[in-house]
């Protein structure tokens, strides 16, 4: 086929770890990887698909909330279901950017209420929600998250 091998398949899926990781640079935009489960391992699930489309709309809100607003790119699940890729403007510093995601799965583990976006007018899938798992995941995140520095953001 002669295309070239894209960045994210260049990682070691093997030895990754849960963490928040700076995926690549590109011109003004910083795609970070906040892997939220091992990749490839058999005593481990992957995000549940209603969880994690919880998860998008709590951490997009959030993350489309904070001073940062305007510098908010993206916020989505990855396809493999093991994270979600976060893509902000260069002027988000990294520690900035650890600290929205620190921010945002406390706001989702504590959520109560009404899922923004998830009204039939509002979203695609609006029946397929589920907070509590995203709570569930959420709780873990933080938990991992809590220790997270700017220096463990390179893959290793």
């Amino acid at each position: 086929m002669g295309m070239k091998k894209i960045a994210s398949f260049t990682v070691n899926h093997d030895t990754l770890t849960k963490g928040m990781y700076i995926s690549r640079i590109d011109g003004d935009i910083v795609t970070y990887d906040v892997r939220m489960k091992l990749p490839n391992n058999p005593q481990e699930d992957y995000l549940p698909n209603g969880a994690m489309h919880t998860i998008e709309h709590l951490f997009a809100t959030y993350a489309r909330n904070t001073k940062f607003e305007d510098s908010i790119v993206y916020v989505g699940p990855m396809g493999c279901r093991t994270g979600f890729y976060f893509l902000v403007r260069d002027n988000i510093s990294h520690q900035d950017a650890l600290d929205i995601v620190r921010g945002a799965f406390d706001f989702i583990k504590d959520f109560e209420g009404e899922i923004p976006g998830s009204k039939k007018e509002e979203c695609g899938h609006y029946k397929e929600h589920d907070l509590a798992g995203a709570k569930e995941v959420a709780l873990d995140v933080t938990t991992f998250l809590k220790n997270w520095t700017v220096e463990k953001m390179n893959y290793v």
